[in-house]
């Protein structure tokens, strides 16, 4: 395969908070970001098409053949292949939404510019099966299928390191797989109900209860007594202590202590504090209306069951509660009593009795400290796309507005 590029179409707006810091194509579902699996289905390098503020971290690269896939889609055997048989200037959609196409350096160069292309031949994918990420929930809802995929494509004509006989299998021991480095030991590992991969360097500790499907990836710990169930993924350098189902944290986040999460997805750089719990079903058990950034209101979601949608480096005081169905945006403190409301713009300070602005330079010097000790940099790039998203989310922060309203009368 040639040059990949990976486009973020409307469905970005409805990932929100979790695409306000990173294209599509960076999200974790199953084992590996969307841009990871096609870059191991594809044996290609991808770039991508995305918000202006966010291409100086995320650059485009053209080449003189391009194939252009919406980042929502994740790579399937069937997709895949159609992908490889595409000429130049055709194009696979799907319900009219573009799902891949096949252009030359010209042709992109006028895309990109908003500029007159040749009309693209256009074939309907019809009943081809493969996934896409459509809105947050889609992660975990998705994640036990992508799980799966992941573990194969991850697996296939290799052999596991060895699992420690201190641990109990429950299942087909075939679908346990520990990259080198990984640490199990005095734990039940069920596979009846999924595959349970366990990355490089990642860490299973004593005690542990874990039904399949489980994504441990790189550096990733589950914490003494942990109890894992439903289709999880706990990304790189993530920490997991309680209770966790069907649940996605993409990144360097760490819920650490007891409390459940269940049917959520967190970003990067987030931290649960000890004993926060989120409800993932209503006491009358009706359908869960979620925030959508998109009409600015609550939509329902389809689903009977949906806990929490937390942005990158958002986090929470011991004892949080959250409520069915919240969305916690980027860089929010959360603390205190009681429930806070079921949507937490970006950048806020406090809980149920109120917020208050997370001021810029204060939310840059603690992710800063954080980022620090796991020997990462918030450098200049970062800052100026946070910046954006601190601007972008400033109407949600409605107590500013009154602020400001009082202050002039």
């Amino acid at each position: 395969m040639n040059n990949i590029i990976l486009f973020d179409d409307d469905v970005r707006d409805a990932l929100l908070p979790l695409s306000f810091t990173r294209p599509v194509g960076e999200l974790r579902v199953g084992v590996l970001t969307i841009r990871e699996k096609w870059e191991k289905w594809l044996n290609a390098k991808v770039s991508y098409i995305t918000q202006d503020y966010l291409a100086e971290k995320y650059p485009l690269h053209i080449e003189d053949v391009n194939y252009v896939i919406n980042g929502s889609a994740l790579p399937s055997n069937q997709l895949c292949r159609l992908i490889k048989q595409l000429e130049m200037n055709e194009a696979l959609l799907q319900n009219g939404d573009l799902i891949a196409a096949k252009l030359d350096a010209n042709q992109f160069e006028h895309l990109i510019n908003n500029e007159e292309i040749e009309e693209l031949e256009g074939f309907d994918l019809g009943e081809t099966s493969f996934l896409r990420i459509k809105s947050a929930p889609d992660i975990f809802r998705h994640n036990a299928e992508a799980i799966e995929s992941d573990f194969e494509l991850l697996t296939k004509g290799r052999t596991s390191a060895p699992l420690s006989e201190s641990n109990r299998v429950v299942g087909d021991a075939s679908k346990i797989f520990l990259e080198e480095g990984a640490t199990v030991e005095c734990a039940v590992l069920n596979t009846n109900t999924g595959s349970i991969y366990i990355g490089k360097n990642a860490t299973i500790m004593e005690g542990c209860l874990v039904r399949g499907a489980l994504a441990l990836c790189d550096n990733a710990k589950l914490k003494m007594g942990a109890k894992v169930y439903g289709a999880t993924t706990l990304g790189p350098h993530c920490k997991a202590g309680g209770e966790v189902s069907n649940s996605v944290l993409t990144g360097y986040s760490s819920k650490g202590h007891d409390g459940y999460l269940g049917n959520s997805v967190l970003g990067e750089w987030c931290n649960l504090g000890a004993d926060t719990n989120n409800s993932n079903l209503k006491n009358n058990y009706d359908e869960v209306r979620l925030w959508s950034y998109r009409s600015e209101r609550f939509e329902k979601t389809g689903l009977q069951f949906c806990g929490l949608i937390m942005g990158d480096h958002s986090k929470s005081g011991i004892n949080t509660m959250f409520n069915t169905g919240t969305v916690v945006g980027c860089f929010a403190n959360v603390f205190g009593s009681g429930f806070p409301r079921n949507f937490v713009p970006s950048f806020a300070w406090g809980g149920a009795s109120g917020f208050m602005t997370y001021k810029l330079e204060k939310a840059f010097s603690t992710a800063e400290k954080v980022m620090l000790r796991r020997k990462k940099e918030l450098n200049q790039v970062e800052k100026n796309i946070l910046q954006r998203v601190f601007e972008l989310t400033q109407t949600h922060r409605r107590w500013e507005k009154q602020a400001q309203q009082e202050t002039a009368s």
